[in-house]
């Protein structure tokens, strides 16, 4: 999660950059609606998997015997979660480089 964060970052510092040069009056609201996209994603991300670990975690504690079944599932849960934040920084991406 955190290397996504980062690659984000790393993103929007280098489009702001490129669409600061542009010299649009608009940019102030591309960067904007770009962070919101990635702001608001990643925390969704977070807190749905945030979810999905505590309850993985309280029904290994009471059926211990079925923690192989549920990592597997939890697993493939987190990943499409984690696609989210993915698709929020091509969104973010989209907007910052597709202005109009």
């Amino acid at each position: 999660m955190n290397e996504a964060i980062a690659t984000a970052t790393q993103a929007i510092a280098t489009a702001t950059t490129e669409v600061a040069k542009a010299g649009t009056t608009n940019t102030t609201y591309v960067l904007i609606a770009a962070a919101l996209c990635i702001a608001l994603g990643a925390a969704a991300c977070a807190v749905a998997q945030g979810r999905v670990i505590e309850k993985v975690a309280e029904s290994i504690a009471r059926q211990p015997e079925a923690t192989n079944d549920l990592r597997g599932s939890m697993i493939i849960g987190l990943a499409m979660i984690e696609s989210l934040a993915i698709y929020c920084l091509l969104i973010a991406l989209l907007i910052i480089f597709m202005k109009s």
